[in-house]
């Protein structure tokens, strides 16, 4: 008698079906094929010891399991359940007439009890799309797992309870969220507030044209100067996730094992690996593959602090996923794309000993080792950073003075205003492409784009025209200054980008001064 039950693999962030198809026959073998990995194969080992827990034995007899389909590589302990209830169908200890509306995932410890495993959510969602009526999770996974509306997710303690379900002997405990509810409700929590912010008025202005159009930012100044407070304050600006982007965000970080208490990341994510950071680490991968520090602040912000002291790969693989927003991640046996639409705020010294230019403290470093510490970041990197800022250290007026700057609030209201005007603008585009193509901010704009929406005027020409010549820029600086003068007219709620548009779009280009740093 052949028994099958119902589980899932991950590839990537989304899941696909996996089969446990289980076969008891005369003999004393016990086979798993369908490319397991290590970890499945030793399912077997806490299968047995769980079943003794709970006063049942592993059948002494040849037990032949097949995880179909078999191209598919297996990898986790997620399989530990669905095996253990298809061995014991088919050995008659349960029936399996539910097994076909029921997905089951979990690890096993070995007194029986159920242990969380990672991808929950992208499973509750193949089950929600193969139209099972529900899913059986451990109780760790059970609040990601409920996200899943049309779905009953029930949860399983311990694989007494599991068995106890499938006779009929039992019901399961069934979970269940207002998804939407908890989505509304959560959306403006932030621990950092840039009304806390002394002074940087410029520099404040330079992160809300950032936030409305969805620009990359790097930051140059001196310690202390207040750039990683600011960065963090960068979340609290951002414009609200959409459900969907939600649920995307949430994929990732169950992917990787990252659970939200509400089972829903309901704010932009904020990431800040260390300038020690692998490529791996950061880009994603490995032998069993998972996203990176690049994918888990998909729909958020990127933070790298000290950008030069990362190491060149690292900084180099940037350049893809700051162009397309996604990641792809090739090996010999496999190939996976991991969405990544971040929003990169970088911050650097200026120099190896972080006072160059700094108005009272003397720099120690000669021309040579400042240019050489710039050089660090390569040009088509530094390229792909829309907005880069000099900031200043404040002086003794400015840290004392008591009264609050412009609050997060205060600037997340124009940021909104400014993409809501954008949404519009590219509704028409939007419409007749795939979710992957779309546009939603003007940092995201194609050369089509560009020429439909970034019309100058000979005044406006003319400015651009002589900063081109004196600056050195490249075309895709040329691009940037563009997108950046649309969003500056944003802000304003203008149609028609003027000069002084234009000219604050260059003075975010500081790093692309022949002179500076000589």
């Amino acid at each position: 008698m052949v028994t099958r039950t119902i589980s899932a693999a991950l590839q990537g962030i989304n899941a696909t079906p996996v089969f446990c198809e289980t076969t008891v026959t005369p003999g004393c073998r016990v086979s798993i094929i369908g490319l397991p990995d290590a970890a499945v194969k030793e399912s077997r080992d806490r299968i047995e010891s769980a079943l003794l827990e709970i006063g049942m034995h592993f059948p002494r007899k040849s037990v032949t399991v097949n995880m179909a389909p078999a191209d598919v590589r297996k990898e986790g302990s997620l399989y530990d359940v669905p095996i253990a209830v298809a061995v014991l169908a088919a050995d008659g200890h349960v029936p399996s007439d539910k097994f076909e509306q029921y997905m089951l995932v979990g690890e096993l410890s070995l007194d029986g009890s159920v242990k969380a495993v990672k991808g929950c959510l992208p499973y509750a969602i193949l089950a929600r799309t193969m139209h099972l009526k529900g899913i059986i999770v451990p109780r760790e996974n059970a609040v990601e797992a409920a996200v899943v509306d049309n779905l009953d997710v029930l949860i399983a303690d311990n694989l007494r309870q599991i068995i106890n379900f499938f006779l009929d002997r039992e019901e399961l405990e069934l979970k269940q969220i207002d998804t939407r509810d908890l989505f509304y409700k959560a959306q403006f929590s932030f621990s950092n507030d840039f009304a806390d912010v002394k002074g940087q008025t410029a520099v404040k202005r330079a992160f809300t044209v950032a936030a409305a159009g969805g620009h990359n930012l790097i930051m140059v100044g001196p310690p202390g100067a207040g750039k990683s407070m600011m960065a963090k304050c960068m979340p609290s600006i951002l414009p609200p996730l959409t459900l969907g982007e939600a649920l995307e965000t949430t994929k990732i970080h169950s992917v990787s094992g990252l659970r939200s208490e509400t089972g829903l990341i309901t704010c932009r994510p904020f990431r800040a690996p260390h300038h020690t950071v692998s490529s791996v680490a950061l880009a994603g991968g490995g032998s069993n593959p998972m996203p990176g520090e690049i994918s888990l602040a998909h729909n958020g912000v990127l933070y790298m602090d000290e950008l030069p002291e990362f190491k060149r790969e690292a900084l180099e693989i940037l350049r893809q996923p700051l162009e397309d927003r996604q990641i792809q991640i090739s090996r010999v046996k496999n190939s996976l794309t991991y969405p990544a639409s971040v929003q990169l705020i970088a911050s650097m010294n200026p120099c190896p000993c972080g006072y160059y230019n700094h108005p009272t403290h003397p720099c120690v470093c000669t021309p040579t080792q400042v240019r050489k510490y710039l050089n660090k970041i390569s040009g088509p990197l530094l390229d792909r950073i829309d907005l880069q800022i000099e900031i200043l250290p404040l002086s003794f007026e400015e840290v004392s003075h008591t009264e609050r700057g412009e609050s997060s609030a205060e600037m997340r209201e124009k940021v909104i205003r400014a993409r809501n005007i954008q949404i519009e603008r590219f509704k028409v585009w939007n419409a007749a492409r795939p979710e992957g193509q779309r546009v939603h901010c003007n940092a995201q704009m194609n050369p089509q784009l560009e020429r439909e929406f970034c019309n100058l005027d000979e005044a406006c020409l003319a400015l651009l025209r002589r900063a081109m010549t004196r600056l050195d820029l490249s075309a895709r600086a040329y691009d940037r200054i563009l997108k950046i003068a649309r969003t500056c007219a944003d802000l304003d709620g203008r149609e028609q980008i003027m000069t002084y548009d234009i000219s604050e779009a260059i003075s975010y280009r500081k790093l692309d001064r022949r002179n500076w740093g000589e």
